[in-house]
């Protein structure tokens, strides 16, 4: 499920699937993607909020979802919400504050390099996973990470897959600011409250001139991310 709430021009965005850990299947990629696509387009909406609900931002990938795409098992029949969701992070041009309220891996980090402010709760953790999986990064990652964090930062966290807590995340550039868990949703949403009052107009075109210096690096990053992907989803593959 996704939840929706307006708190004056502020919206906020909240996964919620704690069943599974708040990870994304076909279905909830989709879901989050159309949820920012309306409030790109609706004019009262100024600011969005993304959180999750419970003690997890977000496991990722819905791991059980990508072993039935990778054997053949499952097969799709329309198309994946995840390169929906990635392509509206790349054009929207309001402001995505990421309130991340616990762990986050796979997706559930690389999502934040598409964000312009990311608030962390003291007991967040944040990890990319793909070595460890066997497989290549995604959403961008191999190109933001090294333009956010620095190329030798970025390649240990990508080549050694381990989990970042939130102090050393705030340290490296992961996120803007760490507060108490019980005090997340309270900063967030006084930060969010003070950019909305400012002149939508203005940080809008504030946010379009810097998306336009990285959505074709991003772009083409996805290509090729997507390109080293293929061989895994091939049927009856060996990856």
């Amino acid at each position: 499920m996704l939840h929706e709430t307006d708190e004056g021009h502020v919206r906020v965005l909240t996964i919620d699937r704690p069943e599974v850990r708040n990870a994304f299947d076909r279905e909830h990629y989709l879901l989050l993607a159309d949820a920012f696509r309306r409030a790109a387009g609706d004019a009262s909406v100024h600011v969005i909020v993304v959180t999750g609900t419970g003690t997890v931002f977000s496991a990722g990938q819905d791991l059980k979802e990508m072993a039935a795409m990778m054997s053949g098992e499952l097969v799709a029949d329309g198309p994946h919400g995840f390169p929906a969701l990635l392509t509206i992070l790349e054009e929207i041009d309001k402001p995505v504050i990421a309130a991340v309220n616990g762990a986050g891996a796979g997706v559930g980090m690389t999502m934040l390099l598409h964000c312009d402010i990311v608030l962390v709760a003291d007991t967040a953790r944040l990890r990319v996973p793909f070595a460890e999986m066997g497989v290549p990064p995604e959403a961008a990652s191999s190109v933001l990470m090294p333009q956010a964090l620095g190329w030798q930062r970025a390649a240990e966290l990508l080549f050694t897959a381990r989990w970042v807590d939130a102090a050393e995340a705030v340290e490296i550039g992961l996120a803007m600011e760490m507060v108490p868990l019980a005090d997340l949703m309270t900063t967030t949403m006084a930060l969010a409250q003070r950019i909305a009052a400012n002149q939508p107009a203005a940080v809008q075109s504030a946010k379009r001139l810097m998306l336009a210096a990285r959505t074709d690096l991003s772009r083409a990053a996805r290509a090729r991310e997507d390109e080293a992907y293929k061989p895994l989803f091939a049927r009856g593959g060996d990856a």
